[in-house]
């Protein structure tokens, strides 16, 4: 049917289709934001436009390994995605997938920063041992699921409850996700660095190893000193004041959110800090 025979209604269905098919994209990115599906959709990239560049070139041998890696990719896709593929599905039986998936990112952040405050210092004095970790860009969805659901409201007396020795939930991590309790109890990567120090135990390596695979921020209270220490970007901070803490967990929850949303991402040219 010739583009210029059609209705008026034609072109609003053409536009509408178009739409619809950007908004499944988009909704299906969302998805894979900030896990590891990233930087291998990334990887399918740059298959691609190998194939297409050893084509052009007349490179027959490498266009003919790219050629079988996208015709067999599809069923790779469906293996190595198959934890972002359930999760999608779950959200739209949930009827989650097309809800409303960019909310304010500052709205709560004062009272989670100010709970998390108030419990590490509470657990600090007692010598009550404590792993927190707060979700940032990287999702931690694959560690959340491995602990028990909570999706409860954020209160330094929930956090001290869960902390609190020879409780079910006590062992292992909470993780922070979207302004609530995502999960306690949950398996944190263990770093293997080697110049971790021997007097450090496993809640200082889990908080260094999810900060080596995630942008999180870990807060650790050591059960036998009462320390309390920082991870990010695979950076260990120990033994903060309370001072030393506050000012840390402000400035990369509430001031670092602050400044994404006064710069404009199109100028914003600067790398990560490394605090």
């Amino acid at each position: 049917m010739p583009f210029v025979n059609y209705s008026l209604l034609d072109y609003l269905a053409v536009i509408v289709d178009i739409l619809l098919v950007w908004f499944v994209i988009y909704k299906l990115i969302m998805v894979i934001k900030g896990t590891k599906a990233v930087q291998l959709l990334k990887g399918i990239f740059v298959i691609i436009i190998v194939r297409l560049l050893s084509g052009f070139l007349g490179f027959n041998t490498l266009s003919w390994m790219m050629e079988q890696a996208l015709t067999w990719g599809f069923l790779a896709i469906i293996i190595i995605f198959q934890p972002e593929l359930r999760r999608a599905l779950e959200q739209l039986g949930r009827g989650r997938f097309f809800s409303r998936t960019i909310t304010q990112e500052d709205e709560g952040k004062e009272a989670i920063v100010e709970a998390i405050i108030k419990a590490t210092d509470y657990m600090a004095k007692r010598r009550i041992g404590a792993l927190i970790s707060v979700e940032r860009e990287t999702g931690m969805s694959d560690y959340i699921e491995t602990g028990i659901p909570l999706h409860s409201k954020i209160s330094s007396q929930l956090l001290i409850n869960i902390f609190i020795p020879n409780t079910p939930l006590h062992d292992g991590a909470v993780i922070i996700q979207k302004n609530e309790i995502a999960a306690a109890a949950c398996y944190l990567p263990l770093s293997e660095s080697p110049f971790i120090s021997k007097e450090l135990g496993t809640r200082h390596r889990a908080a260094l190893g999810i900060s080596e695979v995630t942008d999180s921020i870990t807060i650790v209270v050591s059960e036998e000193t009462g320390s309390i220490s920082i991870t990010k970007n695979g950076e260990l901070h120990r033994d903060l004041s309370s001072e030393m803490f506050k000012e840390m967990l402000t400035k990369e929850l509430l001031a670092v959110s602050k400044q994404k949303q006064t710069s404009s991402p199109r100028w914003n040219w600067r790398g990560k800090r490394n605090g």
